[in-house]
């Protein structure tokens, strides 16, 4: 880049522009996953929507490749890129309540702690994310599992409007009665069509205090607690959402040492609901077995919302596999801890999410994102801190995805999933998703500027462009 282009910018740019030969560049260009380690010409630091308009256009200008950087958390590294421009918009984090209509305008810096911050002071919340830190901003135009989304479903279920900045310079409006086409697109179909600069979402009574919490049971118990698990979520209400994890056990204090360092399963559960009627739903699972620590307890939601965060901070490796399961069987049960058993790393988990409820009653179609129907969403998370042992731990993902693809329908969750091509984003789709959005990106980013992300390009796009 020339001089004179950066001169330039700098003069129509409110917030802070690093370059490779600046001393904060190193720890600014690090995202959330270490795995990921790229080198932008120019991260520009925005403070507002005027930033976003002129670092967008420069980059288009000088051709320029584009990452969009909310809270840097998406696995696949998405906010960065070699050689390119990354837009960080992590400095824009305003929240703003409207108690009335209940409703929350966040900017598309701000991260799941900072809006649970903000709504439980009041004691309302809407879906989002399971490890705080994580921006809103990528998570919900992904989808957005979480805590809430039986009884209210996905992140990007609660968005009732959204403002945009698209490859053409333009801010636009989506929401129901705005760009409805547009508003269809950004819930579920990722950053494809442009930046998102504010967020407003719907939210719903919840908390301060929910019953919530994981139960550890040691690993001679797994198989038997996943038979009873399958059967037991078919009967729990909507307020009810757990997550089932073969991990670890790590050196905590609230595990017995005799625990530390073996392979556990763990049911983390939160009940959205009244907390006195908690107690009569978690019962069966607090009788199954015999666990080795049961926290289920009366919480802040604020403190379910951030009980995780130390263990899925930045600095480490990450490598992902995920799918969508249509049976939890015997057979099912027997390689998901076949694989447990044989994980390279002890921070490396087996997540079981149980969907249903108010995620499955949208209706097909409604939204981009489209798998709504299966009963679970497996994630197989290979996470490590020595950078040698990374190809076996890659290898250890890929091959346990491998041996579950019996079980799953073929899909796979957008904000789960790595580079792994183009047929792989067609399943996060599904054929006739896929084509609509494609004609979504033809009107609204023809030139596939916004192309750092599970990438749906624009019919007239060649090959090159698109990778």
């Amino acid at each position: 880049m020339r001089q004179s282009a950066l001169d330039s910018l700098r003069a129509s740019f409110r917030g802070e522009l690093v370059l490779p030969s600046d001393d904060g560049y190193e720890r600014a260009r690090r995202v959330w996953n270490a795995f990921i380690d790229k080198r932008p010409v120019l991260i520009a630091r925005c403070t507002g929507v005027a930033d976003v308009i002129r670092a967008a256009e420069f980059a288009q200008k000088h051709q320029l490749s584009v990452a969009v950087r909310g809270g840097g958390h998406n696995v696949a590294g998405h906010g960065t890129c070699d050689g390119g421009v990354v837009i960080d918009l992590s400095a824009m984090r305003g929240i703003s309540l409207d108690l009335v209509r209940r409703r929350a305008t966040a900017q598309a810096g701000a991260t799941w702690g900072d809006l649970d911050h903000e709504t439980q002071a009041y004691g309302l919340a809407t879906t989002g994310g399971m490890v705080s830190t994580t921006g809103l901003a990528g998570l919900t135009l992904g989808g957005g599992v979480g805590w809430l989304m039986r009884k209210h479903g996905l992140a990007c279920d609660n968005l009732v409007a959204a403002d945009i900045v698209t490859a053409g310079g333009r801010v636009l409006r989506a929401s129901a009665d705005e760009n409805p086409d547009l508003f269809w697109g950004l819930r579920g179909g990722g950053g494809n069509f442009g930046i998102v600069t504010s967020f407003e979402f719907r939210l719903h009574p919840v908390g301060p205090m929910v019953m919530a919490g994981p139960i550890f049971y040691p690993a001679d118990q797994a198989s038997a607690l996943l038979a009873f698990y399958r059967e037991w979520v078919k009967g729990v209400p909507e307020e009810l959402t757990t997550v089932v994890s073969l991990a670890t056990a790590p050196a905590a204090s609230f595990l017995p040492t005799s625990i530390h360092g073996k392979r556990v399963a763990l049911v983390v559960g939160c009940f959205a609901g009244d907390v006195k009627d908690a107690a009569a739903v978690f019962r069966p699972l607090r009788q199954f077995g015999s666990p080795v620590a049961d926290l289920i307890c009366p919480m802040p939601y604020e403190a379910m919302q951030t009980s995780v965060d130390s263990d899925w901070g930045p600095g480490a490796n990450n490598y992902f596999k995920s799918g969508y399961l249509e049976q939890l069987d015997d057979a099912a049960i027997e390689t998901l801890l076949r694989w447990h058993a044989h994980a390279e790393s002890p921070y490396s988990e087996i997540h079981l999410h149980h969907l249903g409820g108010a995620v499955a009653r949208v209706a097909a179609g409604e939204t981009a994102f489209a798998h709504r129907g299966a009963p679970y969403l497996l994630n197989i998370l290979a996470r490590w801190t020595d950078p040698v042992r990374s190809q076996a731990n890659v290898d250890w993902a890929r091959n346990a995805y491998a041996s579950m693809t019996p079980f799953c329908t073929g899909g796979v969750y957008v904000n789960f999933l790595g580079q792994e091509g183009d047929d792989r984003v067609r399943a996060a789709y599904g054929g006739d998703t896929y084509e609509r959005l494609v004609k979504l990106k033809n009107m609204y980013d023809p030139s596939n500027l916004f192309r750092i992300n599970q990438n749906v390009p624009p019919t007239a796009s060649s090959d090159s462009q698109t990778r």
